[in-house]
């Protein structure tokens, strides 16, 4: 049985990949994109450091993949400064920032639904 949300965002006889639902999950899927997308959010400008402080759980390695990866799909931007010791800030970009209402209704389902432990 289809349901509304299959019929809209993935018609049969279509690979999910192939969708829009399919490529937005790959621009903020897996565990940290959408982490990396709310610390942008709330500071505008951060360097790598600043983003891995508040991040704790994730490596460096992974932090940097993390950002290529949101780079190419034009979601951050990276930004260098020619100095010694190198400076590199990033931030989200127009379409990076397009995104921010998706994570607001993903908060507000979550504080709906929410289970409270007395």
């Amino acid at each position: 049985m289809q349901t509304e949300f299959d019929k809209t965002c993935v018609p049969n006889g279509i690979a999910l990949k192939d969708t829009g639902f399919g490529y937005t999950l790959s621009v903020i899927g897996g565990k940290y994109k959408m982490i990396i997308l709310y610390w942008l959010s709330e500071n505008d400008v951060m360097r790598f450091n600043a983003l891995q402080r508040n991040i704790a759980s994730i490596s460096y390695k992974t932090l940097s993949v993390m950002l290529k990866e949101m780079e190419e799909d034009g979601i951050v931007m990276r930004k260098e400064y020619p100095q010694i010791p190198p400076k590199v800030e990033y931030s989200l970009t127009e379409l990076g920032r397009s995104l921010l209402p998706i994570l607001n209704m993903m908060c507000d389902w979550g504080e709906m639904n929410q289970k409270v432990t007395p």
